[in-house]
């Protein structure tokens, strides 16, 4: 049986590799690997979503959340269970004057780090699907009062790429 070499440092690429990134992440995704499915089996539903959005405008109590939302209570509920399931949001318990003991919902720093992802999803809906008076919102710098954007950058710095600047690549995990 024929000894195998390794192959030299300019050979193409073997395995998953071998046929492109693209190939690559698919294959990866096959495996069940994929980050953006499992964050979608979490925060992936319209409503779900829409109580992320109300969180991060200040929104805490269930009743505020329904009222903002308009949605049915038992789906609401379903949300916010899943949210704190999976320690995007924590419950906590408080009593006003008089009142039984209710719970309120606070974003914890799980949760804090999808605010990248809801502003971009913002700006995208801003730029395609605004309606025609244009974006009802528009968040603002607290310091300066500059609009907020979603922008990415590499490790290196480098800023306002796209997805023609961007490749996948495949990691270990």
């Amino acid at each position: 049986m024929p000894r195998a070499h390794p192959a030299p440092p300019d050979a193409p690429p073997a395995g998953p590799l071998a046929a492109g990134p693209a190939t690559a992440a698919a294959a990866a995704t096959a495996r069940g690997a994929c980050s953006i499915a499992r964050a979608l089996d979490v925060v992936g539903e319209k409503w779900t979503l829409l109580v992320l959005r109300e969180a991060f405008y200040g929104v805490r109590r269930f009743d505020q959340f329904h009222a903002n939302l308009g949605c049915a209570r038992n789906l609401l509920s379903a949300r916010l269970a899943t949210l704190v399931a999976h320690g995007v949001l924590a419950r906590e318990a408080y009593e006003a004057a008089g009142q039984r003991v209710r719970h309120e919902y606070r974003l914890t720093e799980k949760g804090r780090d999808l605010m990248p992802a809801l502003v971009a999803l913002m700006q995208w809906g801003d730029r395609w699907e605004a309606a025609p008076g244009g974006p009802p919102v528009v968040l603002r710098h607290r310091d300066c009062g500059a609009p907020v954007t979603a922008e990415l950058t590499c490790a290196a710095g480098h800023g306002g790429l796209t997805a023609r600047d961007t490749a996948p690549a495949l990691t270990p995990g």
